[in-house]
């Protein structure tokens, strides 16, 4: 069983590895202490949240503006988790649902939440396994490696997190005109905020955490959900 969870988790574990990697060239891009990217990958596991926090850190915002912004990034975990844990092994006992927990992200959650048998911890175990090393290794070897490489490459690794995010927008706003109009309501308002003078007052990480509020806000004001009857 453990050996089944590990090979389903495969594939996120490779798509993990170059994310990771930038993740480590930004890091010492950044002139964090060395160590310091892998440190924060092995005790977070979360691709956006790391890459929002170190920008905030780079921008010295406060520690509040940092914990409000990650909360508001990770808070869809709380969702994730609890519509995962209706289909887990009631034998699970409360501190391996703790470990479980902490490697729940949108790959793993999307494929645990395709099983059709109850979720063990054993094939949990070997399932998020794969995606943590993934994440963990490559923010280690972006670290050790980004000294070998050329400056231009160094230079590109740092738009990765850019283009990932690129990568999941784009598609859900060409099928849906409800995530299109909220990004580019999150786009405007942040653009206001950051070269309208009345707003300088604002430090990036509260201009970050208004934006996304304003726009999310809207978005739900906009797009009400409609809950059918069986729902």
């Amino acid at each position: 069983m453990f050996t089944n969870g590990l090979r389903r988790g495969m594939p996120i574990a490779l798509g993990y590895f170059p994310v990771a990697f930038s993740f480590g060239v930004l890091c010492v891009n950044s002139h964090m202490p060395l160590g310091m990217a892998t440190l924060i990958s092995v005790t977070n596991f979360t691709s956006s949240g790391q890459f929002a926090g170190l920008n905030l850190m780079l921008a010295q915002a406060s520690y509040f503006e940092v914990a409000l912004t990650l909360l508001m990034i990770n808070a869809r975990y709380f969702l994730m988790s609890l519509s995962l844990s209706q289909k887990i092994d009631r034998h699970m006992n409360a501190l391996e649902r703790m470990i479980v927990s902490f490697c729940i992200s949108d790959e793993t959650f999307a494929l645990a939440s395709l099983e059709v048998k109850p979720i063990t911890f054993k094939w949990m175990s070997g399932f998020l396994l794969g995606p943590f090393l993934g994440w963990s290794l490559g923010a280690l070897a972006g670290e050790l490696v980004v000294g070998l490489l050329p400056s231009a490459i160094q230079g590109a690794m740092g738009i990765a997190l850019y283009g990932m995010f690129i990568a999941i927008i784009v598609p859900a706003s060409k099928h849906a005109l409800s995530v299109a109009v909220v990004v580019l309501m999150a786009s405007l308002v942040h653009i206001i905020l950051t070269y309208v003078p009345f707003f300088q007052f604002m430090s990036a990480g509260f201009k970050l955490i208004s934006a996304t509020l304003i726009a999310s806000l809207c978005g739900a004001k906009l797009f009400p959900r409609e809950v059918s009857d069986n729902e």
